[in-house]
């Protein structure tokens, strides 16, 4: 099964795409990612083990969700600013995703980010469970929460100067 989820950003994919590159930092930036973890160094490509834990919320009126684990084989290609993951055991073994951060027309302030899941369980109806139960809600949380975090930034009266850039992307802040 093949899935796309997207969002439009009022910011350059290059804001996006730095944002977004550091899943280690993602529990920081992302209020229903709960942790991240490598677990193991990088491989010869630069390729990272990572396990992710995110919130599936049930009922947010009352905070109420349902803890979602996962290992991905992760890694970024930042001249497509593109972000891959390759899922590792586990109910969701063998998704393989891809985020693609491109501009939106010709302004180059304006970009559209599409993750797109194409995940072939064995278990006939599976992929469409996990789609539509979890892979699409933490993703549209996800994608809302880059969207308001590179707007802020890209906003002129905020100052979008390269510091503040920096200091919101900057992997040891």
């Amino acid at each position: 099964m093949r899935s796309v989820i997207g969002i439009d950003i009022a910011a350059p994919p290059e804001l996006v795409f730095r944002l977004a590159q550091d899943v280690e930092r993602w529990p920081r930036l992302l209020p229903h990612y709960v942790a991240t973890r490598r677990e193991a160094s990088a491989d010869a490509e630069g390729r990272l083990l990572v396990r992710f834990v995110a919130r599936r919320s049930i009922l947010p009126v009352l905070g109420l969700g349902v803890p979602v684990a996962w290992r991905s084989l992760t890694w970024s290609e930042a001249d497509a600013h593109q972000l891959r993951f390759v899922h590792r055991g586990g109910p969701t073994n063998g998704m393989d995703v891809t985020w693609r951060i491109e501009p939106a027309g010709v302004d180059e302030r304006l970009c559209r980010v599409d993750i797109e899941h194409d995940f072939r369980p064995r278990v006939p109806g599976w992929a469409w469970l996990v789609d539509r139960l979890f892979t699409r809600p933490i993703a549209r949380g996800t994608l809302a929460t880059f969207r308001d975090l590179a707007e802020a930034l890209a906003e002129p009266e905020l100052g979008t100067d390269e510091s503040a850039v920096r200091a919101a992307t900057n992997p040891s802040s």
